[in-house]
């Protein structure tokens, strides 16, 4: 919840900054005017919430599997295969990173 509160006071902040670039004259060059700190932000969030989420569950998982190896070491491989999943959202983030800072 705090990462979430912070993320949005973030953006709030960098959407009131813009309004200061857009201001400018037609003579003056905006740094800002194709958008490029809107991808920025947002690439930053795509991977800074998945990273996020993957990091919780994999404590949770994490947590689970070790108690779930310790009663049956045969479930180790089964184990791998959840946190792989869990791992793969973060993953996922870094592609959506990329496609945000690739358009």
């Amino acid at each position: 919840m705090v990462i979430l509160t912070l993320s949005a006071i973030a953006f709030v902040g960098s959407l009131v900054s813009n309004f200061e670039a857009y201001a400018q004259g037609s003579g003056a060059k905006a740094a800002t005017s194709d958008g490029s700190s809107s991808k920025l932000i947002g690439a930053g969030m795509a991977f800074g919430l998945a990273a996020a989420g993957s990091g919780i569950g994999l404590g949770f998982v994490g947590a689970a599997g070790l108690a779930a190896i310790s009663d049956n070491p045969k479930m180790q491989s089964r184990v791998f295969i959840f946190v792989g999943m869990v791992e793969s959202i973060a993953i996922y983030g870094i592609v959506m990173m990329f496609i945000i800072l690739g358009q």
